[in-house]
């Protein structure tokens, strides 16, 4: 099986400065934000939130894994998710919604799986 993941933004993407926004339930004072140097680091980011997650809900265990559709399954239950990615040349900020975001985790991790 092949993947072909498609990159709307210009090289230097991985490169912009990204701001994470996360609203984790339908109220609106659960919005919060983070912001990296990099879209990797965002992306890192995103794994740590639910890993943060998963040690909240197993406080006893020693070590806690997980695979992929279970973090999909995790960011689609956010009630919303998005990050702002620098465009260099253009001087703004692109928002991008969570299928982008996970489309940008899977090429992720699959990179980093291949090392």
């Amino acid at each position: 099986q092949h993947y072909y993941i498609t990159n709307n933004l210009s090289m230097s993407s991985s490169n912009s400065h990204t701001i994470l926004l996360v609203q984790p339930s339908h109220k609106p004072t659960s919005r919060t934000y983070c912001d990296f140097e990099t879209l990797t680091e965002a992306l890192e980011g995103v794994c740590k939130i639910y890993e943060e997650h998963l040690k909240e809900l197993n406080p006893s265990s020693l070590s806690i894994t997980y695979d992929i559709s279970q973090l999909f399954d995790f960011i689609d239950d956010l009630s919303d998710m998005a990050c702002l990615i620098f465009n260099r040349d253009q001087r703004t900020y692109e928002p991008k919604d969570k299928e982008w975001i996970k489309e940008k985790i899977y090429a992720l991790l699959r990179k980093q799986a291949g090392k």
